[in-house]
């Protein structure tokens, strides 16, 4: 599959995921918290039966990117210490699979505070 093809349908993919999650936020009463939780469970539960790894291979970062992805990198991380470490990988194996991608963010948005000024109020 040629690159552009594969950007596109992982903008694509996303952006219907992102359309979907839009459309819980603004047709319900959930707090935005609770929708990223419930995505990152879901995420969770579909690697647990086996249905999200095959999704990411359709849909490539359009599935594994957005909180779903995020929520299926932590059950395989678990999963993998679970089987290396046996009960002890239950409470490493997540933050293990998930490290790279948390700090990223986390840098990210250090750099950002530095460059941009903040707009909240108090």
């Amino acid at each position: 599959m040629s690159m552009v093809v594969a950007i596109i349908k992982a903008f694509i993919i996303g952006g219907i995921i992102c359309a979907i999650v839009q459309i819980f936020i603004d047709k319900t009463k959930l707090t935005t918290g609770r929708i990223m939780v419930g995505l990152v469970v879901l995420g969770s539960i579909l690697g647990a039966v086996g249905i999200y790894q095959p999704f990411i291979d359709f849909a490539g970062a359009g599935a594994s990117v957005p909180l779903l992805g995020f929520g299926n990198t932590l059950f395989k991380g678990v999963r993998e210490a679970v089987d290396e470490h046996g009960l002890l990988g239950v409470f490493m194996g997540g933050f293990k699979a998930s490290a790279v991608g948390i700090s990223g963010a986390l840098i990210a948005g250090f750099i950002a505070s530095l460059i941009f000024k903040s707009k909240m109020q108090g």
